[in-house]
């Protein structure tokens, strides 16, 4: 028998609940079936309202639907400009653990967008009104008489929330019936994932309803679970013109549950995807993978699709990839931004392979960067965190002539896969302000659109007669050219801190005993931090004009707990900063703070080298 949506005998009820023996919705299509985001009042609720930088905020409540009898309410922040009509509208929506933040929809009411930020998951940030997951247990428990007690999401008689979910055993991988769940049989309807999206359904309505916003111009957009959630919006509701999911939607795979795998899973998700899209996904980010982007664009109905991707990122971003968002939706939404095309890349493959890309010279053309790596595999799950997170991308430079850019990528081994991209930094014709993944205020002065991955196999490589023509090394840093696009910061004005995953690639493997040796010159009297993964080593800098040398040994480092077992043979990531707060691995609660503050210029660094005990 085909399953038939079970439309409620009463319009007060959402959606009819399944009982036992009932079939459940086993694709997209009959999951969405009889649900009309527009169907039910909004019935809003203010709960606070204020006045910023000439943008009206408000923290609202708006219902998305009666279920089981009982009315669910989603908290949110919205704000508009004072000053204009016809304004483009924008959902956004947070990622776990996140809240629904007011920065975010001041930010964008400053540059013309009203802009609805739902709390799915009953948290929110704003001026007066904070909601952290411990008010959102005081509203869970009614405690209207404690000071912190605030208003906020009440998913009613379902479980729709997360970090924590209102119910111990909740999880986002389930679609099994429980007492919190809407369908008493196995079915998509009772997975979170589906009742966050519902909810951002719902603020669409809310947004297309609010007198100052044009209902034609609709996006959406979030970070991580918030990204998912952006492409599944996107997916189910054709209001949605533009999106711009950052770190997910695109790497869902691998569900055990078959059902969930042909209505919830991005592989499904995607293939309904019809509006324009901007993926913001950092080349190391665990929770989107971007070996899954050859699939992706495969997968979307949209042609209109762009990518942006930082090297050696993961799960965070800096402005030059945040603004992504922001250029996207000036393109789609206000048509006064034109966004450059996909850089097109061609890969010559014998002896040393080269890479030729020829970007859209349509903006000022600030820098051609190409990244490749001979760490990935073909088939990347979940279950490959590790792998993705520690991968590095080898750097090379192009160089613009006659409109094209080519660089040669020397290899170190014919029995490894080759991944190779390119990235083109653009100028902007004045600095886009805005907040990141995280809320943090940034200015961007430039952006980066990115190409696709072209990805070699070992028996491609060995047919096309490609040599290994790169060599080991002992220097894992000299610290000239371009030495920084091998290394990353997440926040570069802050302080001089670098990171990189050089001692993870074979090329940079240290000696079976080995000394970790820098040299660096600080002109004052300083302490800075060398990390190795979760240990730590503190260096007092003596200041002065001549170079220190650092010599540091495994047993140098140490863990929170004291532990010394630091094995440089399974090492991934390397730090150098002036100050660090560690957390234990036993217990998060207890930290360490490392270093100190930096006085006066950044150090200077030499060479960073391993080197082999005698």
């Amino acid at each position: 028998m085909l399953f038939q949506f079970a439309i409620p005998a009463s319009r007060a009820e959402t959606l009819g609940a399944l009982r036992p023996g009932e079939e459940a919705p086993k694709t997209f299509e009959e999951m969405w079936a009889g649900f009309d985001p527009r169907a039910e009042p909004l019935e809003v609720e203010m709960l606070k309202e204020w006045e910023e930088d000439g943008v009206v905020m408000r923290v609202l409540r708006y219902r998305a639907g009666i279920f089981k009898g009982k009315k669910a309410m989603i908290a949110a922040v919205f704000g508009y400009p004072k000053v204009g009509s016809k304004l483009p509208g924008l959902v956004q929506i947070h990622g776990g653990g996140q809240y629904a933040d007011y920065k975010a929809v001041l930010t964008n009411g400053k540059r013309g967008y009203a802009t609805i930020s739902i709390a799915w998951a009953g948290r929110i940030s704003a001026p007066d009104y904070l909601v952290n997951p411990e008010v959102v247990k005081l509203f869970w428990e009614g405690k209207t008489e404690d000071s912190g007690y605030r208003v906020t999401t009440d998913w009613g008689a379902l479980d729709g929330y997360h970090a924590p979910c209102r119910n111990k055993g909740n999880a986002f991988a389930h679609v099994s019936p429980h007492p919190w769940t809407l369908d008493a049989v196995d079915s998509p309807r009772n997975n979170p994932w589906f009742l966050a999206t519902l909810a951002a359904r719902r603020a669409l309505t809310f947004l297309e309803q609010q007198p100052q916003v044009d209902p034609e111009k609709l996006g959406v957009y979030g970070h991580s679970m918030g990204g998912k959630l952006t492409i599944f919006t996107a997916a189910s509701d054709d209001r949605v013109k533009a999106a711009a999911p950052s770190c997910g939607g695109i790497s869902d795979r691998d569900s055990k549950y078959e059902i969930y795998q042909d209505t919830i899973a991005d592989s499904t998700t995607l293939t309904h995807v019809k509006c324009p899209v901007f993926f913001l996904n950092p080349a190391n980010d665990f929770h989107g993978r971007v070996g899954d982007f050859d699939k992706v664009i495969d997968e979307i109905q949209s042609r209109d699709w762009r990518i942006s991707s930082a090297a050696h990122h993961n799960h965070q971003d800096t402005a030059p990839y945040e603004v992504a968002t922001q250029l996207w939706f000036d393109e789609q939404l206000k048509g006064n931004f034109n966004v450059p095309k996909t850089p097109k890349t061609e890969l010559k493959l014998s002896g040393t392979p080269e890479i030729t890309v020829i970007p859209d010279a349509s903006r000022k053309i600030l820098s051609v960067d190409f990244f490749y790596t001979q760490e990935g595999k073909a088939k990347e799950t979940s279950k490959d965190r590790d792998l993705v997170m520690n991968r590095f991308w080898h750097h090379r430079l192009g160089k613009m002539v006659n409109g094209q850019a080519k660089a040669n990528l020397p290899l170190l081994s014919r029995e490894k896969p080759l991944w190779v991209y390119a990235n083109v930094r653009y100028e902007l014709d004045k600095p886009v302000e805005g907040v990141g993944y995280y809320y943090r205020a940034y200015q961007a002065k430039d952006f980066n659109v990115s190409s696709l991955i072209k990805k070699i196999t070992v028996d491609q490589l060995k047919l096309a007669g490609v040599n290994a023509t790169d060599k080991s090394s002992l220097v894992i840093e000299n610290f000239r050219g371009e030495w920084r696009k091998n290394w990353f910061s997440y926040q570069p004005d802050r302080d001089w801190s670098l990171t990189t995953h050089k001692i993870n690639d074979p090329k940079w493997a240290p000696p079976k005993e080995a000394y970790l040796v820098l040299a660096v010159q600080s002109q004052q009297r300083n302490k800075m931090v060398v990390r190795v993964d979760d240990y730590f080593a503190e260096v007092q800098l003596t200041g002065g004009s001549d170079d220190q040398g650092i010599v540091l040994q495994a047993s140098s480092f140490q863990n929170v707990e004291g532990e010394r077992n630091l094995n440089w043979a399974t090492a991934k990531e390397l730090e150098l900063s002036p100050q660090e707060i560690f957390r234990g691995k036993k217990d998060r609660k207890t930290t360490h703070q490392v270093g100190a503050e930096w006085r006066e210029d950044p150090p200077v660094f030499k060479v960073l080298k391993w080197e082999p005990r005698k």
